[in-house]
């Protein structure tokens, strides 16, 4: 059988650039010039993004990428889908490529130990282990690791207030934090447990490659993963083998939506899901029906919606 023929890049890497500006422009030809699409942020500390498109355009822009400065270690995820996950190729110039709000915490300084997908278990299954999921709790509340702490965080920049409450609660309690940290690609623990150094926590892990990484390798049957994981493309989640899973996305607050969600009264397609449904304002609402209308309208013509969500 044949495999999907859009590849997907989910990629990194903390570098210093001194001027990212003069990177962007060249960077969004060449990406725009094999038609790939996606979003690429570009910072001082480095780059980060998810694209697609070829498997030649991908292999073209990585190697593109690499020949930047401080590129060549590249981190890449590549996983495919039946068709294109973005509508529009954007290259972002950012404080962060990550943001936390620590602008002291520098990754290339010193990040806790990569656990590699296949070890992750044996890390996790010991009870000494303090698993805490990094991410924020709409992509907690799809799924995470069996026993792992949620720090039910709406932003990373909530991180480290969260952590600082939460180790000194653990050393009231006589315990030396022994801690395994996970996100979905990796480029969050780099900075979470680059924190943790900073904070004098030395025995601190990570898992190499992030929860995507996992699902890729380590088989169903093995694995201690419990629902789907949330992506930041169309394909809103991703199941074992990253298969694509079950979940939509709400376009009003880029929050994940089950088939529970779609059948409450408070879900109205493009405009506002349970979730959201009290944080917007009617003149917001209103923008989102327009927009979900013209793409209904594109949709039936069978055209693409250019002011379409990506």
């Amino acid at each position: 059988m044949s495999q999907p023929p859009i590849c997907i890049a989910a990629l990194y890497r903390f570098t210093p650039f001194a001027n990212p500006a003069a990177i962007r422009t060249p960077l969004l030809d060449a990406c725009q010039g094999l038609g790939i699409k996606g979003t690429l942020l570009l910072a001082r500390e480095g780059i980060n993004g998810t694209i697609a498109g070829s498997d030649e355009a991908i292999t073209a822009i990585i190697a593109h990428i690499r020949a930047l400065p401080g590129c060549d270690a590249l981190e890449w995820k590549l996983s495919r889908a039946e068709t294109m996950p973005f509508n529009r190729m954007k290259v972002r110039l950012k404080r962060e490529i990550v943001t936390m709000g620590q602008p002291d915490i520098d990754p290339l300084a010193g990040v806790g130990r990569y656990v590699s997908a296949m070890d992750w278990n044996a890390l996790i299954a010991d009870p000494d282990t303090i698993l805490i999921d990094t991410r924020n709790d709409y992509e907690v509340a799809v799924g995470t690791f069996k026993g792992a702490i949620d720090p039910d965080i709406q932003s990373f920049r909530e991180f480290p207030d969260w952590f600082r409450a939460r180790r000194a609660e653990l050393e009231a309690e006589g315990r030396t934090p022994k801690i395994a940290m996970f996100c979905t690609g990796g480029i969050r623990c780099e900075k979470s447990t680059a924190f943790a150094l900073s904070e004098g926590v030395q025995d601190v892990y990570h898992l190499k490659g992030g929860i995507l990484k996992y699902l890729e390798e380590v088989p169903e049957a093995e694995s201690l993963w419990e629902g789907e994981c949330f992506v930041f493309d169309q394909r809103v989640t991703v199941r074992h083998g990253l298969e694509p899973g079950a979940y939509d996305l709400c376009h009003a607050c880029r929050r994940p939506v089950s088939g529970e969600d779609k059948n409450s009264a408070l879900y109205v397609e493009g405009v506002q899901c349970p979730a959201c449904a009290t944080e917007r304002t009617d003149t917001q609402r209103a923008r989102y029906a327009a927009r979900q209308q013209q793409e209904d309208l594109a949709r039936a013509r069978g055209t693409h919606h250019v002011g379409g969500n990506d």
